[in-house]
């Protein structure tokens, strides 16, 4: 329940400060959790990134005060920091399905988004997904080369893109491009450097004895040692991935740990997963 407290008092930090700037930094501080740990969590609960969730915050005031105030469309724009009126109405068009002046004409119902209260949420996620607890289990650093590619959390778009990923690294070969393999049946997942916007990078590779020069578009990348919950899935691939919404909206809020530095991970089996069936285990650093 703390990890849920903590998550409404950001989003109470929000309400107050829609009419101001705001950064990820901030709201994540207000949590007292990490950036990325607050992207992760926030996501898995409520289905918005950050920043989509402010948005659709801040137009939906907006729209409610076009109705109830004289005040102009460009200065309610610039009041929920809007760079101009143009952009705002490009906003609010693609959201409601009317431009603001035909709105506020009109005054047709809207579909606005309200406050997320998360301590309510609490009473459905709390169901979960039928999952066995995790191991608890200390790792030593860990090398990878590995290809990187581009997703985003906004639309849950990682959850389309990324067993594409792991199909176009195994046809083009990529993996006969990595030296030094250590564990070449494992594949490894890691979702890394986001940014505000949801964008972030998932690079797939293999464990190596040691890094050495890349080709363009690979990466070397360390995980670091430390204690992880490791979760073991053997799953449809599309379940595979609601394995992220359990540990994040479940499983983490609803244990005695606390989510660690460094990135989540996943290792593949590769040797005992059919593209029906996927053997993988997932691993979230802790402490």
């Amino acid at each position: 329940m703390e990890h849920y407290t903590r998550v409404q008092q950001a989003i109470m930090f929000m309400e107050d400060q829609l009419q101001e700037p705001l950064s990820l930094e901030v709201i994540a501080m207000e949590a007292g959790f990490s950036v990325y740990h607050f992207q992760r969590i926030f996501h898995a609960i409520s289905g918005f990134t950050v920043q989509e969730y402010i948005r659709k915050r801040r137009l939906s005031v907006a729209a409610a005060e076009l109705l109830v105030t004289k005040k102009t469309v460009l200065d309610i724009a610039v009041s929920y920091q809007y760079g101009s009126q143009e952009a705002f109405t490009r906003a609010f068009s693609s959201y409601f399905g009317a431009t603001p002046a035909k709105y506020r004409k009109r005054q047709q119902p809207l579909v606005s988004q309200h406050p997320i209260d998360f301590i309510a949420l609490t009473a459905n996620i709390r169901g979960g997904l039928n999952m066995y607890k995790p191991d608890i289990v200390e790792l030593p650093a860990i090398r990878i080369i590995g290809y990187n590619y581009a997703t985003n959390l906004n639309n849950e778009l990682y959850f389309e893109e990324i067993p594409g990923f792991y199909g176009h690294f195994g046809s083009n070969e990529y993996f006969m491009r990595i030296p030094n393999k250590a564990r070449p049946a494992f594949a490894y997942g890691i979702s890394h450097s986001f940014h505000e916007d949801g964008a972030f990078s998932f690079l797939i590779g293999e464990e190596v004895t040691a890094f050495a020069e890349v080709e363009e578009g690979f990466a070397c990348f360390e995980l670091p040692a430390g204690k992880y919950a490791a979760f073991r899935n053997s799953s449809m691939p599309e379940l595979g991935q609601n394995t992220w919404k359990y540990i994040y909206g479940t499983w983490l809020p609803n244990s005695n740990y606390e989510r660690g530095e460094g990135p989540d991970f996943e290792v593949t089996d590769v040797m005992n997963s059919t593209p029906e069936k996927i053997s993988m285990t997932v691993y979230i650093p802790i402490h």
